[in-house]
């Protein structure tokens, strides 16, 4: 990238020529009105560090969003697909060969045509198999164990009261609609909504054996039952806190107090074997328990076959796969057209079998070098937050013992996780999709099941080795970097040193101050769920995001006229920016004190190259509406204002857009 200085120092030796040539009035006027040039580096940064990214991406045309990280994830895509690709064409043992067959019995489409309905056969025969209300709990366990929830929900999640465990958690579930409210509302929208998923049902339930005479009683059934489900449950939007859904009850007692749900047998079937579970809704369960008693048998099989051919649609011949875009892809998520048959099929393999390929992925794409260097940066930028913490004048004494002690405790785990799953399952068939589905998901569930024990809170992460992501996990205090995450431009090996602290580093910074900020302040040390700071710590940090929301809502929105920044929706993932850049910049500073001005400088462009963004008018209307983070321009420009190093680096004095005024510089950890 070109220097701005030479044409600059050019064009003044031009302008000092032409006034020796102006009468001596004229000159004094003309020096009188000069002002210095400011340089693209110190007016728009943003602009100068990706000059070439920009001019290879045009405006969006129509509708969407082009970014660097969106790229990364494109890549990321394609790297999934040529592993697959390959082991497809060159069979191998083990978790590749189950991966290869996988793999080509998604893309053989005539072969899904050929096997219709073939792979739920034995679930649909072992519903047809009930024949009193005694017989459906042990059919419900069957469909949970092959990762179909029907009836509740049932899964692993950490132990509020004990972090080192995950529990089992019971919830509600069961329904085809996403929100138990669509089932009760009377207004005109939700009585369309509701009339198009009955067509839904009966489509379901004509394909999974219902016969025409039946048909409408069957599907009456179906939303009958449904609906007195939602009639017990919560609104979607009253269990967003964790902490709403965490109430342990042993074991015990549940085969008493559910006896006709058969809770302790269902936990058995599941493989469970801890002496505790979490069930937050008695009321639901006990209705659960009501249907179970009260319900005849073939309203039960009505609902269990079109809980199965419901989430199996997507994966069997095409009259299934229409009926479920026509519903699930138009009516909810608004798509046009389904995805490319090579998209649907890499999606349904990570969505069941995601960690085996992960596993080939980490193995394949992540060079020890590279992984390495990753974990060097991520522990220096964690020992910068120590001093952060030590040195910054916003936390009372007590606030900073205790972040020092969650600091000791906190783990960094780069490219996958740390603990090994047991890949051992059944073969796969390249000529059945579907029940290369239900095989890998079985699995999925039979690994799932194994997280919930004391010692197993650790067992895996919340995103996949081949997904990119960089991310703090609260409950479990540590940082998760995937092996996708760990290339350009997040970490170019090719690069300066110093671009990959401005870059990745920054990135590790942003997420590890979300362990001690507004939100981090909600689980301590110890991994118990309370606020550790005092009333004055929270008084001084909304006084820093409130100037930080004054800053960002000054900034125009990209592609919007008249529209700003939203400074306090944006304030948390602006504070996280800044203190990651703060973080970032002092483990250099402590890695490399002698670093040159060229390191200097591309520590920053590193970081301001992770954000070029091109978006339509109406994705930018969207995003200034919701999104939770500044567009790219802010997110790459407002941090660097802040931050002194950034003008020196590039010698932009107080007052230039790149360079606030001291007395408005907001600082977090510095």
């Amino acid at each position: 990238m070109s220097n701005p200085r030479p044409l600059a120092f050019a064009l003044g030796l031009v302008l000092a020529a032409s006034l020796t040539a102006l009468p001596p009035a004229d000159a004094a006027k003309k020096r009188k009105s000069a002002r210095p040039a400011v340089s693209l580096a110190c007016s728009d940064f943003y602009a100068h560090a990706n000059a070439d990214w920009l001019g290879a991406h045009d405006a969006v045309a129509g509708s969407g969003l082009q970014s660097a990280l969106g790229e990364l994830g494109e890549r990321a895509r394609q790297q999934q697909i040529a592993l697959l690709d390959d082991y497809m064409r060159n069979a191998q043992a083990g978790v590749p060969q189950l991966l290869g067959d996988f793999w080509a019995s998604g893309l053989d489409e005539a072969a899904v045509e050929r096997d219709g309905a073939a792979p739920i056969a034995p679930l649909l025969a072992r519903i047809a198999a009930i024949r009193r209300g005694k017989d459906v709990p042990a059919a419900v366990a069957a469909l949970h164990q092959a990762g179909i929830p029907a009836l509740f929900d049932f899964g692993a999640d950490v132990d509020l009261a004990d972090p080192e465990r995950h529990i089992g958690y019971f919830g509600q579930g069961g329904l085809g609609l996403p929100d138990p409210a669509y089932y009760t509302r009377s207004d005109a929208d939700t009585r369309a909504l509701l009339g198009r998923y009955t067509d839904y049902v009966s489509r379901i339930l004509a394909l999974t054996g219902s016969q025409p005479e039946r048909l409408q009683a069957d599907t009456r059934a179906v939303l009958d039952l449904e609906t007195r489900i939602a009639q017990a449950s919560a609104p979607q939007s009253a269990s967003r806190d964790p902490r709403d859904r965490y109430a342990p009850v042993p074991v015990a007692g549940l085969g008493k107090q559910y006896r006709h749900l058969q809770l302790d047998r269902f936990l058995q079937a599941q493989g469970v074997s801890d002496d505790r579970v979490s069930l937050a809704d008695p009321q639901l369960f006990a209705q659960l328990d009501a249907l179970v008693a009260g319900l005849k048998p073939e309203q039960w099989k009505a609902y269990l076959r079109y809980q199965v051919g419901a989430a199996m649609a997507p994966y069997l011949s095409r009259a299934w796969r229409e009926a479920d875009f026509a519903f699930r892809g138009t009516v909810l998520r608004g798509q046009a057209a389904p995805a490319p048959r090579q998209q649907q099929v890499l999606d349904a393999i990570n969505l069941v079998a995601g960690p085996m390929l992960g596993r080939e992925y980490v193995g394949r794409y992540l060079p020890d070098a590279t992984r390495t260097r990753a974990a060097e940066i991520a522990a220096q930028v964690r020992d910068a937050l120590g001093r952060g913490i030590e040195r910054n004048d916003w936390m009372s004494p007590a606030a900073k013992a205790e972040a020092a002690a969650k600091l000791a405790r906190l783990k960094i785990e780069v490219g996958a996780p740390a603990r090994e799953l047991d890949y051992t399952v059944q073969p796969m068939n390249r000529g059945s999709f579907g029940g290369n589905m239900l095989i890998a998901s079985t699995w999925r569930h039979r690994e799932e099941m194994k997280r919930i024990g004391r010692g197993n809170a650790d067992r895996r992460w919340n995103v996949l080795p081949q997904q990119p992501a960089l991310a703090y996990d609260l409950g479990q205090n540590r940082l998760l970097v995937t092996a996708a995450m760990l290339q350009p431009p997040v970490l170019d090996m090719t690069r300066d040193a110093a671009a990959h602290y401005g870059a990745f580093g920054a990135l590790v910074g942003h997420e590890l101050t979300h362990g001690f900020d507004g939100s981090g302040r909600h689980v301590d040390a110890a991994g118990t769920v309370r606020d550790w700071w005092t009333p004055a710590d929270l008084a001084t940090w909304d006084a820093r995001l409130a100037a930080l929301a004054t800053q960002y809502g000054a900034y125009p929105y990209p592609q919007l006229k008249g529209t700003s920044v939203g400074g306090g929706q944006t304030r948390q993932e602006n504070a996280a920016d800044l203190g990651g850049l703060e973080l970032a910049w002092d483990a250099l500073a402590n890695a490399q004190p002698a670093l040159a001005d060229a390191g200097r400088q591309a520590f920053f462009l590193g970081w301001a190259q992770l954000w070029p963004q091109r978006m339509s008018a109406d994705v930018a209307t969207r995003l200034a509406a919701t999104e939770v983070h500044a567009p790219g321009q802010w997110r790459s420009n407002g941090p660097l204002a802040d931050l002194p190093a950034f003008g020196a680096a590039f010698a932009c004095k107080a007052g230039t857009p790149m360079q606030r005024e001291s007395a408005q510089q907001v600082r977090i950890w510095r």
